[in-house]
């Protein structure tokens, strides 16, 4: 296919959301190849390539067009928009959808001495940060005066080094803050992975190759944590089985060979099935249980 007609998408090239992404395009199909040091990975079986790299640069790279889509973090899509608004120039780039991986937020933490009552106890402080448009709108929406302190790296030091009061900073777990004496004090803003798209138009065979993988996203986040559940159960039973059955719609019922009195019950359960789960089906009359995975599912 003519290389105008492959959809190009770009995703950070090491980091927490490098593997998820890959991931993610796998079970949307994607077989590509990648030599050791390439940036670029060929789409072998669609025309869908992808491009790996700094996370902070997925945003330029998908407003200039050079990349069609892109798999980013909220917290750089964020400062990002922020950064061109300052600068006078239009955040051109659209969200498509929220991803299900990368969740993080972005937090104020503190040293473990520092009093910390509310936003107003960073008054006349110094906050480092690599996110200082998303610190500084923050600051400006709470009413703060505090100096933001930009940093490219190492944000947790900065108070051990002289460099600043307090921190903002993304957290997952917070065991790097405990490891550095600080504590998470406030939640700036919430994060996870967002697919982005160029505001160019696409030609069409592309924009049909978007709208493709777009419904095989949505397939491969609906079963994320989905089980198909079978089992056997008396049909004085049903009613109790379908209650317990997690987030499952209208399960079928089948009739099984040679007796009146039980069926086999096939769900789709939406929810995580629990042991605990399977203890109350077996407690209701629930025989012969089968849990597997979903990989696929369009609606």
């Amino acid at each position: 296919m003519d290389k105008e007609q492959r959809l190009r998408v770009a995703i950070q090239k090491s980091g927490r959301l490098t593997d998820h992404s890959l991931d993610l395009l796998s079970r949307c199909g994607l077989k590509y190849s990648r030599g050791k040091d390439q940036l670029l990975c060929y789409g072998e079986n669609m025309p869908l390539d992808v491009l790996l790299v700094r996370d902070d640069d997925i945003p330029d790279l998908v407003r200039e067009d050079v990349c069609d889509l892109g798999i980013v973090g909220g917290n750089v899509v964020n400062e990002k928009r922020l950064s061109f608004l300052a600068r006078g120039v239009e955040p051109l780039f659209e969200v498509l959808q929220s991803l299900d991986f990368g969740r993080c937020r972005l937090s104020i933490a503190v040293p473990d001495n520092f009093n910390y009552t509310g936003p107003q106890s960073l008054a006349g402080r110094r906050i480092a940060t690599t996110y200082p448009h998303t610190t500084s709108h923050w600051l400006a929406e709470n009413g703060v005066p505090a100096e933001v302190v930009t940093l490219s790296g190492a944000v947790e030091i900065a108070p051990r080094l002289g460099r600043a009061d307090v921190i903002c900073d993304l957290v997952s777990t917070g065991s790097t803050l405990q490891a550095n004496h600080l504590r998470e004090s406030e939640v700036v803003m919430q994060s996870q992975a967002l697919l982005i798209r160029t505001p160019v138009p696409l030609p069409q065979a592309k924009e049909d190759w978007l709208n493709r993988i777009l419904l095989r996203i949505d397939g491969v986040q609906q079963v994320k944590e989905s089980k198909y559940i079978m089992l056997h159960a008396p049909r004085s039973a049903l009613a109790e089985i379908r209650r317990l059955l997690p987030g499952s719609e209208s399960p079928t019922i089948i009739p099984l060979e040679g007796t009146t009195d039980k069926v086999a019950i096939h769900a789709v359960c939406r929810e995580n099935v629990f042991w605990e789960t399977l203890e109350s089906l077996k407690r209701a009359g629930a025989s012969s249980l089968l849990v597997l995975p979903v990989e696929k599912m369009l609606a």
